[in-house]
């Protein structure tokens, strides 16, 4: 397997993830550990990249705080339960971003901005230009295309298969793949290539 550098001048690449519908099943606004279902395959796809020496980066909008559904402290527990559940197969994720504000609520990080990726570039010494955005809504795709990523990445997980049929042209910049296994044998390919 392909193994990329740990260090560099320029910082070590990530892949950053979206939440709902990439990594665990799409639930209307997530607020219940027990609510936690691992997509098929996300832990051996995250393995891989861990293996590969990516970062692995959830990043995700959680309007549903921002909106007074549910607390921060309930997004907490939500990611404490992902992060067991990844732990029990060998694998966890290096940070966690949370954007909690609702649509049309001021904040900096919200999807499709950039800041998050921002963010975890200074705060884990990232190289954004070799690093992949991986969701299943245009807001994902965007954060990546507006951070400078090497590639955004839509899954068909999730909303993914609806955005796909949506007819938007700006998807003729991404990748579409079934799922984030498809889309992880594919960032290590262009990763052997580069």
């Amino acid at each position: 397997m392909t193994r990329l550098p740990e260090t560099s001048p320029v910082g070590v690449p990530a892949v950053f993830l979206d939440r709902d519908g990439t990594l665990i099943e799409e639930r209307h606004y997530l607020s219940d550990p027990e609510g936690v279902v691992l997509l098929p395959g996300v832990t051996t796809a995250l393995l891989r990249l861990r293996e590969a020496g990516f970062r692995l980066v959830l990043v995700t909008n959680q309007s549903g705080v921002g909106r007074g559904y549910f607390t921060l402290a309930d997004v907490d527990r939500v990611h404490a339960r992902l992060q067991e559940d990844l732990l029990s197969a060998g694998v966890s994720l290096d940070q966690i971003y949370v954007a909690p504000e609702a649509p049309d609520q001021q904040g900096r990080g919200r999807k499709p901005s950039p800041q998050l990726l921002f963010d975890a570039r200074d705060e884990l010494g990232l190289d954004l230009a070799r690093s992949y955005m991986v969701g299943d809504k245009m807001v994902d795709l965007e954060c990546g295309w507006n951070a400078g990523v090497a590639r955004s990445i839509l899954v068909r997980t999730g909303y993914g298969a609806k955005v796909e049929t949506q007819g938007d042209e700006r998807l003729d910049r991404a990748l579409v793949t079934d799922d984030l296994n498809e889309a992880v044998r594919w960032i290590l390919g262009s990763a052997k290539k580069g």
